[in-house]
C-alpha cells in the first residue's frame, strides 16, 4: 500500500472516538400550539380569592403582589401531562416567578433565587438540598436573555425529561423519573419580595 494511500486510513484508526461526531442540535417539537389565555380575562385560569394579584391589560397578563408581600400562584384549570408550552415573559428589576408543573411540582425558575441569592432564570427547581440540581441548570442564559424586553420561552415536558429554549436557543434540559404525573401549570409570584412580572401570547399543545 502506497503511502500517500495508507496515511488516511491510519489517521482515520487512530483518531479520539467520536472526533468526528457532531452533537445533534435539540430542536423545539413540530407542533401546532393554541393559545392558552385570551388576552381579555382569566378565563381558562383558576384565579385566587380575593385576588390583588393577578389582572389583564392590554392583552397582558400580569402579576404583582400585595402592599404586604405575598405570595400567589395562578393554576390552568386543564392538567397536562406530556406538552410543550410557549409564553413571552418580561419584568423590570428583581423578581422570584416561574412556570410550575407535573407532580410532584417541579419549577422553571425566572429572577433570582431567593435560596442562593442569583439570577436562575432558565433552571429547575425541585426544592430539598438540592434545589437546583447542576444538570438543570441553564449555564449561557445571559448571553441569549434580554433584561426588561419581551423574552420568548419555550418549555416540553415529555416522559420524564424537561427541556428549555429561550429565545429561540436551547437552554436547559433535566430529566427526573419522579416528576411524572400530569397536573395544571401554573404562574408564580414569590412572597416576601415586591415584583411584578408580565406574560402575553401563551400557548401550549399536547405531545404524544
Amino acid at each position: 500500500m502506497k503511502l500517500r494511500f495508507a496515511l488516511p486510513l491510519l489517521l482515520a484508526l487512530f483518531a479520539p472516538l467520536g472526533a468526528s461526531e457532531t452533537k445533534p442540535a435539540i430542536v423545539p417539537s413540530a407542533v401546532t400550539l393554541v393559545p392558552i389565555f385570551n388576552g381579555k380575562d382569566l378565563s381558562g385560569w383558576k384565579t385566587p380569592t380575593p385576588n390583588p394579584f393577578w389582572k389583564v391589560a392590554n392583552g397582558v397578563l400580569i402579576g404583582e403582589n400585595d402592599d404586604k408581600q405575598t405570595g400567589s400562584m395562578l393554576w390552568t384549570e386543564r392538567s397536562y401531562g406530556n406538552f410543550a408550552l410557549e409564553l413571552d415573559v418580561r419584568w423590570q428589576g428583581e423578581i422570584d416567578s416561574g412556570i410550575m408543573l407535573r407532580k410532584p411540582e417541579l419549577q422553571l425558575q425566572f429572577g433570582v433565587s431567593r435560596s442562593l441569592k442569583r439570577d436562575l432564570t432558565g433552571s429547575f427547581y425541585i426544592g430539598g438540598k438540592t434545589a437546583y440540581p447542576e444538570e438543570g441548570q441553564a449555564k449561557d442564559v445571559s448571553s441569549i436573555f434580554k433584561p426588561g424586553e419581551w423574552n420568548r420561552v419555550r418549555l416540553e415536558a415529555r416522559g420524564t425529561t424537561f427541556t428549555v429554549w429561550i429565545n429561540g436557543r436551547h437552554a436547559s434540559q433535566y430529566t427526573n423519573i419522579k416528576y411524572a404525573e400530569a397536573a395544571p401549570i401554573g404562574l408564580q409570584i414569590h412572597a416576601k419580595l415586591a415584583m411584578k412580572v408580565e406574560f402575553r401570547d401563551i400557548r401550549a399543545a399536547e405531545l404524544p
